[in-house]
């Protein structure tokens, strides 16, 4: 019952065009609740490249060391969890609804061991910057399509942050097929099939 409200409200605020302005509203509020910490952050890593506030606030929260810091450590956790079941060494990881990179953007670095890493995402503000500041990675732009360029078999490990969550539920069946599709198949030895089954 609470759900179908929620729905009618957000419907009704979408005919009349308010959820633009409450977005705005919202991330307004949150660049000058962080204004001050983001420009420490700014300070103390000057040499850090950061996406617009604007990319940052839609894809995770308008603060730059959760953007960057806490995002090291979630990457770091991954890479635990995909050890589990693969050995990283020269494999393709494709991180799927990659945003403006805040993961992918640190697989590089903490990973190396000669594997390539792609970032795919509908965003092209997103995938513009992404690919215009962010080093060994190669990214795509998809539609909301569930369609990817890559051959069958392509990936050793697929991982997307918090994607299902906004698809729907026919979205959620073509987009792991697909996912699937490019997807290793698991081999014994710890070789594909991780992060989608």
């Amino acid at each position: 019952m609470a759900s179908s409200f929620r729905n009618s409200i957000l419907l009704s605020l979408r005919k009349l065009k308010f959820l633009h302005l409450l977005d705005q509203l919202r991330f307004q509020w949150m660049r000058i609740r962080n204004y001050q910490k983001n420009k420490l952050f700014r300070k103390t890593y000057p040499q850090v490249a950061l996406p617009s506030d604007y990319l940052i606030y839609e894809s995770f929260q308008l603060d730059y060391h959760k953007y960057y810091l806490d995002s090291r450590e979630t990457a770091q956790w991954l890479i635990r969890h995909f050890a589990k079941h693969i050995l990283l060494e020269d494999k393709k990881i494709l991180d799927w609804g990659c945003g403006p990179g805040r993961i992918i953007r640190h697989l590089p670095e903490l990973i190396g061991n000669k594997c390539e890493f792609y970032g795919t995402d509908y965003n092209k503000d997103s995938i513009a910057w992404c690919s215009k500041n962010i080093p060994n990675v190669s990214f795509n732009l998809n539609s909301l399509e569930a369609k990817l360029p890559w051959p069958d078999n392509t990936f050793d490990v697929i991982y997307g942050i918090s994607i299902f969550t906004h698809l729907s539920e026919n979205m959620h069946f073509a987009w792991l097929k697909e996912l699937v599709r490019i997807l290793k198949p698991a081999t014994a030895g710890g070789g594909g099939g991780e992060a989608v089954r």
